[in-house]
């Protein structure tokens, strides 16, 4: 069977073409080489000379290679240093994250240490204290004010019993279970402390608003012996709380009287102490009077 007419596959005439100007180069690469080595080898000064030209024909070539070679790796460098310096960057800020929020942590901690050392040091100052224990909720959107307190009966905790912290009153305990117990809180509406203002000593009434605020009476009718600032503190009447108890601070004033802010705030305080009424005899001739 005869062969077919026609070009090989996959063999063109540019493919020739290629094939023969590659071998012309080689060989006028080759009979250059051997030129160049002859005049190496029998004229050593035109050798030089030539070779001094060739290298200022190439020179101007050469230094545009580099310099595109040196832009190439600086473009490489910087992209480099700048991913670099974003994930440096990322990492420092979770870092910078991290830290912050080691920082809240430890002064809550730190908080929370004071108040517990404070409440520590006032049941070594209190000789009579029952219990201490820990606030673990308090009312705030009712009209009535309620704290728990973390202790109980299995305490000593028993209803009547006054509840202050560290910076002063917090109310008094209505119910007590086993090891949890309810106080109402100076604020409430039905919580009425004698007190007395801490400048002057002149006898008032602290009254629970249902807002937060206490409502300050004066005992003595016709004149308003209050002034912004007053720290009204418990006097002692009626035997229930201990005399010098601090309960607020007055933040206004009205016609014939003051409200002020409790000093106590079971929001900002996380352990409190349970202590005795301050004359149990007293408290309880006016609970059998009130009977």
């Amino acid at each position: 069977m005869a062969a077919p007419v026609g070009p090989r596959p996959g063999w063109s005439r540019r493919a020739q073409y290629s094939l023969f100007f590659g071998f012309i180069a080689a060989v006028a690469g080759l009979l250059v080489g051997l030129f160049m080595l002859v005049l190496s080898l029998v004229a050593p000064a035109s050798y030089a000379g030539v070779r001094g030209a060739a290298l200022d024909a190439t020179a101007p070539v050469t230094g545009a290679l580099s310099e595109v070679s040196a832009t190439a790796k600086g473009l490489i460098s910087g992209a480099g240093n700048y991913w670099d310096a974003a994930s440096q960057n990322a990492k420092l800020k979770r870092e910078r994250a991290e830290l912050r929020r080691l920082v809240t942590q430890a002064r809550a901690v730190m908080q929370e240490n004071g108040q517990l050392k404070a409440a520590l040091g006032l049941r070594e100052r209190s000789r009579q204290a029952t219990a201490a224990g820990r606030i673990v909720g308090s009312s705030f959107e009712s009209a009535r004010r309620f704290a728990i307190l973390s202790v109980g009966r299995s305490e000593g905790v028993v209803p009547g019993m006054p509840v202050r912290t560290a910076d002063g009153l917090i109310g008094r305990v209505i119910d007590a279970g086993a090891s949890a117990s309810r106080v109402l809180l100076v604020s409430d509406r039905s919580n009425i402390v004698p007190a007395r203002i801490l400048r002057g000593g002149a006898p008032v009434i602290s009254t629970g608003r249902g807002d937060g605020t206490v409502d300050i009476r004066p005992l003595e009718v016709g004149r308003n012996p209050f002034k912004r600032g007053d720290i009204i503190v418990t006097s002692g009447t009626g035997g229930l709380y201990p005399p010098l108890v601090p309960i607020a601070r007055v933040v206004r004033l009205d016609d014939d009287g003051a409200i002020g802010l409790p000093i106590a705030d079971p929001s900002n305080s996380s352990f409190a102490i349970v202590e005795p009424p301050f004359e149990p005899a007293a408290v309880a001739a006016s609970q059998e009077g009130e009977r």
